[in-house]
C-alpha cells in the first residue's frame, strides 16, 4: 500500500478572493511611495497656459517629467491620448480649464519634410507644418493670450500624433533656440535638440515670456528628481535609443 502523498494547497493567486497586494502609492502623485516626487515639486506661476498631449504610454511611466511639470505648474492641463477627437481638440487648443480664451503654439523642433532617419517614413508627405513663429512681435502684455502645446511620447510617437491629429499640424511652431545641455540623464535621446517634456516647457516658456529666470526653481528641483531616479535605477545600457522628446 502507497504512502498516502502530503495533502497539498493551490497557491496563493488561486485562492478565491486572493488579490494581489497593491504597492501603497502617494495620494498627491499617484505613484508608489519610492517614487514619489512630490519633495521636488515648485509652484510656479507661468503666464502663457501649457497644455501637454501625452501619449497612453507615458501616463504611467515613473521616469516621465510630465507629472513634475503638471503638478508645478499653476496653468498646465495634461490630456492622454494618440488619436484626439478634434472637436475636444479644438476646444483644449482654443480655451483653457477656465475658460479663458487663448491661441495656442505647438512646441516642436522641426517641420516633418526635414525630417531624416530611421523615423523619416513615420510621417506622411502631405502632413503639413505649420507656420513659423518669431519671438520678437509677441508683447509681453499678450503672454496671457498663449498657449504652449507639447507633445509628451518618444520621438517616434509624437510624430506619429502629429501625422495623426491635423490640427496640431496646422498650428503654428514654437522652436527653442539657444539650448542648454540636457539634464535629463535617465533616458535616452536620439537627436540633440531633444529634450524631457518638462525642460522643453521650461525653456519654452523662458522664451516666450522673456522671464527664463522665473523657471530656475523648477529646474534646479528637476535636477534632484533626475538624481533620485538615478539613485533608484541601474545605469542605462547600450543600445538603440527608445525614450526621446522632441
Amino acid at each position: 500500500m502507497k504512502p498516502a502523498l502530503p495533502e497539498t494547497q493551490p497557491p496563493r493567486a488561486a485562492l478565491p478572493g486572493c488579490q494581489r497586494a497593491a504597492r501603497p502609492g502617494c495620494p498627491h502623485c499617484a505613484l508608489p511611495m519610492p517614487s514619489c516626487l512630490c519633495a521636488w515639486v515648485r509652484p510656479t506661476a507661468n503666464q502663457a497656459a501649457v497644455l501637454v498631449l501625452q501619449h497612453p504610454m507615458e501616463r504611467d511611466q515613473a521616469k516621465g517629467s510630465a507629472r513634475l511639470l503638471r503638478l508645478s505648474l499653476a496653468r498646465c492641463r495634461c490630456e492622454p491620448g494618440e488619436r484626439f477627437d478634434p472637436e475636444a481638440l479644438a476646444g483644449w487648443l482654443a480655451t483653457t480649464p477656465a475658460g479663458r480664451a487663448v491661441r495656442s503654439l505647438l512646441l516642436f523642433p522641426q517641420a516633418p519634410d526635414q525630417a531624416d532617419g530611421p523615423d523619416a517614413d513615420a510621417m506622411p508627405a502631405n502632413a503639413a507644418s505649420g507656420p513659423a513663429v518669431a519671438p520678437d512681435p509677441l508683447e509681453p502684455t499678450s503672454i496671457g493670450e498663449w498657449q504652449l502645446v507639447l507633445i509628451d511620447a518618444t520621438w517616434r510617437k509624437a510624430r506619429k500624433m502629429l501625422a495623426l491629429n491635423p490640427l496640431l499640424q496646422a498650428l503654428p511652431r514654437w522652436g527653442l533656440r539657444a539650448l542648454p545641455p540636457s539634464r535629463y540623464a535617465i533616458r535616452k535621446a536620439q537627436r540633440p535638440e531633444q529634450r524631457s517634456t518638462l525642460e522643453a516647457a521650461c525653456l519654452g516658456l523662458g522664451q516666450l515670456e522673456r522671464d527664463p529666470a522665473r523657471y530656475d526653481a523648477l529646474l534646479s528641483a528637476f535636477d534632484g528628481w533626475v538624481a533620485q531616479c538615478a539613485a533608484r535605477a541601474p545605469p542605462l545600457a547600450p543600445g538603440p535609443p527608445s525614450s526621446a522628446r522632441p
